[in-house]
């Protein structure tokens, strides 16, 4: 049959640079990592389907496989057995295929057109000032290096790639039914070596909203910029319990003292960008009284001190800094700032309880992500997480109260299920023998306070048997994101033991 090269596509062409000293293409694995390389070429931002979608397609194709790409634009790609393993129980390999697109606000970089710039440092591959996509490119590397090799021994595959996972899991929900034949499903997206994660935490939407028109600047006042910057920021599930400052907390913080003591009166906020990422970064226009200039700046700069003082061995690069800026064209109504101010300010935030068995775990936490005002509303999103569906709606029922209170419309949305453990899991089992049998130690069974798609998948498929492990990377969702080299070739090491001791049907 006639196929497609995999690095053709009908709208995007991306062209693959040579190699230098520093190239990941040098690394081993070195099949997964040439294409986890092409997929940091390869934009990939959560909303943006076409070009990676295509790429993944086509790969499939060009191999000669069977490819499906569903309406909703995920990706199935199926293998015949290696000869001896026909009777093996047909596994199922996942990963998504959007990244969190984060960088620092004086980068130039454009998600949607500039390739990741990865490069390997020291025992880590990181990337030049943004998110590097090992989550959950690592994941989709394996898959398709997995497809692509001629002497790994495996049951029938099908490797399935899911769309928009970063931004609410639309890939999984909308998987239409017995799309996959699978027995056993192996999820790639989990982030600690020597880890098997069992079980994950449901999550929520929340957006409130505040609507208003603009009143006038009082005469004789002076604009000012405040930035709050230089935070680490993090997965709002795998970070959450690490303490880190919230960019949108800390500032509203400030904002309370500065309308209270100083005659402030906000313009307009913009705090945080993605529900799924500790905001690293915030910045709010105020309006002082021309006399109140100098005191004003002196608060900015007391402020940060106290921060930094807080947060010492947490977060090492806070800075909170102020410059005039032109006058706006108007203010938030008073009430309406006193309200928003007040609401941000009592909002829970960060871990709220740990699971009572596992205290090490997260059970319920909130991430108040994103604040943002446009000129007539401020909305202000939050990702709430509970392994404990119940806890979850509690949750939402104390944010829904505070904003309520302060007259925001609230509105929930995005809610998917948890993965409830089944420590008898068959895979598990195998799992945890190939694991001491390769490295003399017992892996960890874990539950993840994150988002797994196995919760969503699981309700389409209620008999799969589904387990989840991946490489150590940190600090996934922020520009600090890096992926460790050693891990990388244990997981893969693991990954081909595994299909290779798949049970019978």
């Amino acid at each position: 049959m006639q196929v497609t090269n995999p690095y053709n596509y009908s709208k995007n062409h991306f062209k693959f640079k040579n190699m230098d000293a520093n190239d990941i293409r040098n690394l081993e694995p070195k099949a997964l990592w040439e294409n986890f390389y092409k997929l940091t070429q390869v934009p990939r931002p959560s909303g943006k389907k076409e070009p990676i979608g295509s790429f993944i397609e086509n790969f499939g194709k060009a191999l000669g496989l069977e490819t499906l790409r569903d309406e909703i634009g995920n990706v199935l790609i199926c293998k015949p057995p290696t000869p001896g393993m026909e009777n093996r129980k047909l596994v199922v390999l996942q990963a998504h295929m959007d990244m969190v697109p984060q960088k620092n606000s004086n980068v130039a970089h454009n998600f949607e057109t500039d390739p990741i710039q990865a490069y390997i440092d020291g025992d880590w591959v990181t990337a030049k000032d943004t998110t590097l996509g090992a989550d959950n490119g690592i994941g989709i590397a394996a898959a398709l290096a997995v497809l692509q090799s001629t002497n790994v021994p495996h049951p029938r595959l099908e490797v399935f790639i899911t769309v928009d996972e970063e931004t609410g899991m639309f890939g999984a929900f909308g998987l239409q039914p017995n799309i996959l034949k699978g027995e056993i499903l192996i999820n790639m997206d989990s982030e600690d070596e020597g880890e098997l994660y069992v079980g994950c935490a449901g999550g929520l939407d929340g957006d409130m909203t505040f609507r208003y028109k603009h009143v006038d600047v009082p005469e004789e006042d002076v604009a000012l910029k405040i930035s709050l910057t230089g935070l680490k920021g993090g997965h709002s599930g795998v970070d959450i319990h690490l303490q880190r400052a919230n960019a949108n907390k800390l500032i509203f913080r400030f904002l309370k003292a500065a309308v209270a003591d100083y005659e402030a009166r906000l313009s307009s906020i913009e705090g945080g960008s993605l529900r799924n990422a500790i905001p690293r970064e915030a910045f709010a226009v105020v309006t002082v009284p021309v006399d109140g200039v100098d005191d004003f700046i002196d608060f900015v700069k007391e402020t940060e001190a106290l921060y930094i003082e807080e947060y010492k061995g947490v977060e090492e690069n806070i800075s909170l800094t102020v410059e005039q800026v032109d006058l706006p064209d108007g203010l938030m109504p008073d009430e309406v700032q006193d309200d928003l101010i007040n609401a941000v300010s009592a909002c829970p935030n960060g871990v709220l309880r740990f699971i009572p068995e596992l205290p090490s775990v997260v059970e319920t936490s909130n991430n108040l992500a994103i604040v943002k005002s446009d000129g007539n509303s401020v909305i202000v999103r939050c990702l709430m997480r509970s392994s404990v569906e119940s806890r979850k709606d509690e949750l939402a029922s104390m944010v829904e109260s505070v904003f309520a209170l302060a007259g925001a419309k609230v509105e929930f949305k995005g809610g998917y299920p948890g993965w409830k453990p089944n420590l008898d899991s068959p895979i598990l089992k195998v799992m945890t023998e190939v694991y001491e049998n390769k490295f003399g130690k017992t892996p960890n069974v874990m539950i993840i306070h994150a988002g797994l798609e196995c919760g969503i998948l699981g309700t389409h498929y209620p008999n799969m048997d589904m387990i989840s492990f991946g490489p150590t990377i940190r600090y996934p969702h922020s520009p600090d994101e890096k992926v460790n080299i050693a891990t990388v070739q244990k997981f893969w090491d693991y990954l081909l033991s595994t299909l290779e001791n798949i049970p019978a049907k």
